[in-house]
């Protein structure tokens, strides 16, 4: 390699050459995963769950059924789950999850180009107009939010616990031949992990944290919030 940047002594090109060598290991590895994992066969067929979504247009909740998330031609759908926290009755709380939030703020200014080669929208178990105002508080314009309250869905699909704590996932679901299948899931949220380190599950979501692992305090021990 032949970079060389201002002021740089031997001992950080050195360095940074042999870090060099390991990124491109890791990109070459990464892409690897990723093709094993556009490999998957074919999951189970799942319920056709009916959601419920906020209407604009009408001011109104209206239904709509996992089989008809997929819009324009397009094949793929990626479901969010999105925590609004449950209490000890499992009712959920009318405070939404500051990660959750973190990434949606982010992915939200992305969709129109992430809509032009597969379907996106976000769970909550919340009540939809609950999800909605949530949603308008913090400017969302894009991002399609659905309720999945009343269904099996959060349970079915790891997004919620046997005693109705919910969990962040991310489903990919695929439709063939007019038949919609289970393609791939966030599985490392329920994999051991190695140390401290959070399973990371969803970090291709949400590359704020990819930004905080280019600087020398790496993540450390901050987490977003609602408010600063």
């Amino acid at each position: 390699m032949d970079t060389r940047f201002p002021g740089e002594t031997p001992e950080y090109r050195r360095a940074r050459e042999e870090l060099l060598r390991e990124e491109l290991a890791l990109r070459r590895h990464e892409e690897q995963v990723a093709e094993r994992r556009r490999s998957l066969p074919l999951g189970g067929a799942p319920p056709d769950y009916e959601f419920r979504e906020w209407d604009a247009g009408a001011c109104e909740a209206r239904a709509i059924r996992l089989s008809e998330l997929f819009a324009g031609g397009r094949d793929a759908l990626l479901l969010y789950s999105f925590m609004f926290n449950p209490d000890s009755t499992g009712t959920p709380l009318q405070v939404a999850c500051p990660l959750c939030t973190s990434m949606v703020d982010g992915l939200d200014g992305a969709l129109p180009h992430i809509g032009q080669r597969m379907n996106v929208a976000i769970v909550s178990k919340a009540p939809i107009e609950r999800f909605h105002a949530h949603a308008h508080g913090r400017g969302w314009r894009n991002a399609r939010l659905l309720s999945s309250a009343g269904t099996g869905y959060n349970l079915d699909y790891g997004a919620e616990a046997s005693d109705a704590e919910q969990r962040p996932m991310a489903t990919v679901f695929v439709r063939r031949d007019g038949e919609v299948r289970h393609f791939w899931s966030s599985e490392l949220l329920m994999a051991p992990t190695d140390g401290e380190q959070s399973p990371r599950h969803v970090d291709f979501m949400w590359p704020m944290w990819a930004l905080f692992d280019r600087t020398p305090e790496g993540r450390g021990e901050w987490w977003p919030a609602l408010k600063y």
